[in-house]
């Protein structure tokens, strides 16, 4: 009896040590995240977004047209990337092998490819239209030459998409000397640029899927992880939650403190900034949204850098109405941050970038929420909201959120996070 109370007093002992160390152990770990209450979304709590149809591009080449008519051009050449989807729905890459549609003022476009890739071509153009083949010993700037002779064009002008390559416009003026070429932004832009309500949809869909996998990632965020590490997890979250093609960067400490990152090395550690640059595409239509949060207690200095940034941003979408210059938004967040002491203008510490850039299919579309640009807001357009105060050596801090413009003003895609203390709410 006397041993077996012996026995059990030395486990006690033993297992209130256990205890103690257990406890010492867990309080000498680093802060996680302070992350808030928020709470990641299942699957199917995101709204779905129909894909664009026939109808839809159908209706972009008919405005395409009457700009075509208004500006005066014959006709408007479109390389594969994101403007070709945007006009056929063919989803094609760019390689030494042109392939290319060229939209006429009156009547149907006609796309340009090599032969063994016209199947692939014929299945994906939703708009109709002719397809015109040239095999590997072919040029097919004869043929693209050719087919605006045959429609009395060759005399017009042609519009060139702004991302057309230099040996296509090359291979044109020399197999169609004297043509006259011109810039088709006011073509293209005037019709990408404002975005339509199932285009705003999917640019919804890809919003909410980015939000939700931040929320998701928030609480497994460690110490010792680089930026890498972080976006690994992001890249699986927002393939989980159905997005597509997953882009951004993780910046860490002083790392945070370079718009776009360092190629130094950094680890979280107990008070690191860190700065994550996310988004997504649905559709092919993308999102883009930024988030500064600290892993542990946040400093004073990295509480007012915060609140200073968000001060911005809130200005930013005051500013943003109708008709007003889009540059205009971009002159009033500056002189906010010069009131606090930071650039002047672009230098740092300060703001050493735009406000916001324009989104859709591509991730920065025109047009730019800069100083100096004078396009007037319309309904339609969507931009990022992207104020940042970086301290070189130190960190820095961005908050993104993108947003539409509505005839009664802007309106948020996400929302912004109410204080660093709840960064992904």
């Amino acid at each position: 009896m006397k041993k077996s109370m012996t026995t059990d007093r030395r486990q006690f002992l033993a297992m209130t040590a256990a205890s103690a160390a257990t406890i010492a152990a867990v309080s000498a770990l680093p802060a996680r995240a302070k992350v808030g209450t928020a709470k990641a979304p299942a699957v199917h709590e995101i709204a779905p977004a129909a894909p664009i149809t026939a109808a839809e591009r159908h209706a972009r080449l008919a405005r395409a047209q009457a700009e075509m008519r208004k500006h005066g051009f014959g006709a408007v050449l479109i390389e594969a990337g994101s403007s070709l989807v945007y006009f056929t729905g063919v989803k094609w890459w760019r390689s030494e092998r042109l392939t290319a549609a060229i939209l006429p003022a009156e009547g149907e476009l006609c796309v340009v490819t090599p032969e063994f890739e016209e199947p692939s071509i014929r299945e994906m153009l939703q708009v109709g239209g002719e397809v015109r083949i040239w095999n590997e010993h072919e040029s097919p700037f004869a043929l693209v030459a050719g087919w605006l002779k045959e429609k009395g064009l060759s005399g017009k002008t042609l519009g060139i998409e702004e991302t057309v390559r230099f040996f296509a416009v090359d291979g044109l003026r020399k197999a169609l000397p004297g043509i006259a070429l011109a810039s088709a932004n006011p073509v293209v832009n005037a019709c990408r640029m404002i975005k339509t309500a199932p285009e705003l949809a999917l640019m919804q869909r890809a919003s909410d899927i980015t939000i939700a996998a931040y929320k998701s990632i928030a609480p497994k965020v460690e110490v010792g992880m680089e930026g890498s590490d972080v976006f690994a997890l992001m890249r699986e979250a927002i393939t989980a939650y159905g997005g597509e093609t997953p882009s951004g960067g993780v910046q860490i400490n002083e790392g945070s403190a370079l718009p776009h990152g360092s190629k130094e090395r950094q680890v979280i550690r107990e008070g690191s900034t860190v700065l994550m640059d996310c988004g997504c595409s649905v559709d092919g239509y993308r999102s883009d949204i930024s988030r500064t949060f600290v892993f542990g207690e946040p400093s004073a200095m990295q509480r007012k850098i915060f609140d200073q940034v968000k001060s911005g941003q809130d200005l930013a979408m005051e500013t943003a109405q109708i008709g007003t210059p889009a540059g205009i938004v971009d002159d009033k967040v500056r002189a906010l941050y010069e009131s606090y002491g930071y650039g002047p203008g672009y230098a740092t510490p300060g703001m050493p970038h735009r406000t916001g850039h324009g989104i859709g299919l591509d991730v920065h579309e025109p047009i730019n929420l800069v100083h100096g640009e004078t396009t007037p807001l319309a309904a339609g357009m969507c931009f990022s909201n992207e104020p940042g105060i970086y301290v070189p050596g130190s960190f820095g801090v961005r908050l993104e959120d993108c947003f539409y413009m509505t005839e009664s003003g802007p309106k948020y895609f996400s929302e912004p996070p109410k204080s660093i203390d709840e960064p992904f709410a």
